[in-house]
Parts: structure tokens; C-alpha cells; sequence
């Protein structure tokens, strides 16, 4: 075993004990990487602060809008001792529209073509624009203001929780903390009640039947620190309505 890779907070939206799972990881000779969402490091404690040997996730939250899909940031951290050791290229795998095995080009430092085996840092192209973008974001916000937005989507996320919870047949599908995502378990298909707040203008989430048959009657739920107070009583509003 080479490594572990673990989000928090996961796909569910729920934090792992990554302390734990580093312990497991190093216990078998293997390197943790952690994923991560940027803006929960203003509430819960930093993957190198828990045993992760790599860190990475995704900087479109820092001030970057939603672009169809891109262009976005990567971030990549690890420790000391791995620095000289990360990829000057990453080769992605996939297929063409007629089911062709083809790559593509993920990741290429620009440095690579002028120091050559030397190379190792990942500044390339375009990808500083968002970069950049970042880091006015963190500059503005500061270590005070990240945490204010952090924890505006924390309160959020479990008022909307608690309110969504207490209308007959919806429940949380799991009995663990997370950040500003949580599965909603409906009474039935996830499908009609996306569609039903789309109607209303709301994006309701994410039906999980996609990812995993086995449930259908779950939605993933993201509240963050944009949402209003109005949108969130229009979404208790709507599914009350549902469930009538």
C-alpha cells in the first residue's frame, strides 16, 4: 500500500477523524493524502495538523466564480521532505466521445522547459489568473475574516439541518459533524424534490441515485456563506409544501 487518500470534509459532507486514519495509513508504511475544502480551515484544524503527508484540494471557493466548469485552481502542499520529490507533469487518463483510450496533459510547469530535471514547481499558464484572484480573496478576508466565513456556513448549514429535519419523513442520513454539506434522507425520490424547488428557483441539491442507487431518497445538501436567510426559510417553505 503507497498511500490513503482522504476528504474531509468527504463526499457526504461529513469530517473524518483524519488523525485516526493518518494513524492507520503510517501504521501500514503508507503516506496519507488528505483533500480538503480551504474554507473549513477556518474552523476545523489544518491535514498536516492531523498527519497528512500530502495535502490538496480545490481553491475555487477563495474568490473565484463559477466559471461552466473552469478554469479553477488546484492546491497541492506536502511536507519538507516530499517537496523535491512532486511530478513537474501529471498525465490524465479518459476516452474520446467514440470510447478511444486517450491522455491528456493535467499538469505541466512552465519552468520544466528551462531547468529541465531541476524542475519542480507547478506555475504555469493561465492557472496564476485564479491563483492570483485567491490570494487577493485571502489577503481582504484575512485570518479573522476566513474564519467568519467558515463559520457563517457552519450556522447555516445546521440551522437549514435542523429546520429541514423537523418537517414528518425528512431526516439526516448520517449521525456525524460536518461543515456545510449534509445528506438529507426524504420520504421519497431525492429527484422530485429537486425538481419541485427548481421550480421555485432553488437549487435544492444533489439527488445521490446517480452516484449511488441505493439512495435514491437522499440529496446533498450545501449551504454556504452567500445563502440569505430568506433563501433558507423559502427552501423550509418549499418542502413543507412537498410533504403536505
Amino acid at each position: 500500500m503507497a498511500a490513503a487518500v482522504v476528504a474531509s470534509p468527504n463526499f457526504y459532507g461529513v469530517l473524518e477523524d483524519g488523525a485516526a486514519l493518518a494513524k492507520l495509513a503510517h501504521d501500514c508504511g503508507a503516506l496519507l493524502i488528505a483533500v480538503f475544502d480551504p474554507i473549513s480551515l477556518g474552523v476545523v484544524g489544518p491535514p498536516g495538523a492531523w498527519g497528512a503527508d500530502i495535502a490538496v484540494g480545490e481553491g475555487q471557493g477563495l474568490g473565484n466564480p463559477l466559471n461552466g466548469g473552469g478554469p479553477y485552481l488546484g492546491l497541492f502542499a506536502c511536507k519538507k521532505a516530499y517537496m523535491r520529490h512532486l511530478p513537474g507533469r501529471i498525465c490524465g487518463a479518459t476516452t474520446d466521445a467514440e470510447g478511444r483510450r486517450g491522455f491528456v496533459l493535467t499538469l505541466q510547469a512552465r519552468e520544466q522547459h528551462i531547468r529541465r530535471e531541476r524542475a519542480a514547481s507547478n506555475i504555469c499558464t493561465n492557472e496564476a489568473l485564479c491563483a492570483l484572484a485567491a490570494t487577493i480573496y485571502l489577503a481582504l478576508l484575512g485570518p479573522a475574516g476566513l474564519r467568519d466565513v467558515a463559520e457563517l456556513c457552519v450556522d447555516k448549514a445546521h440551522r437549514l439541518a435542523e429546520r429541514l429535519t423537523q418537517i414528518p419523513g425528512y431526516r439526516l442520513h448520517f449521525d456525524h459533524p460536518f461543515f456545510n454539506e449534509f445528506v438529507l434522507e426524504c420520504p421519497g425520490p431525492a429527484t422530485r424534490v429537486r425538481n419541485a424547488l427548481l421550480k421555485e428557483g432553488l437549487l435544492a441539491g444533489v439527488p445521490l441515485a446517480a452516484f449511488y442507487p441505493a439512495l435514491s431518497n437522499c440529496l446533498l445538501v450545501c449551504v454556504t456563506e452567500s445563502r440569505s436567510d430568506e433563501e433558507l426559510d423559502r427552501f423550509v417553505a418549499g418542502l413543507e409544501r412537498l410533504s403536505r
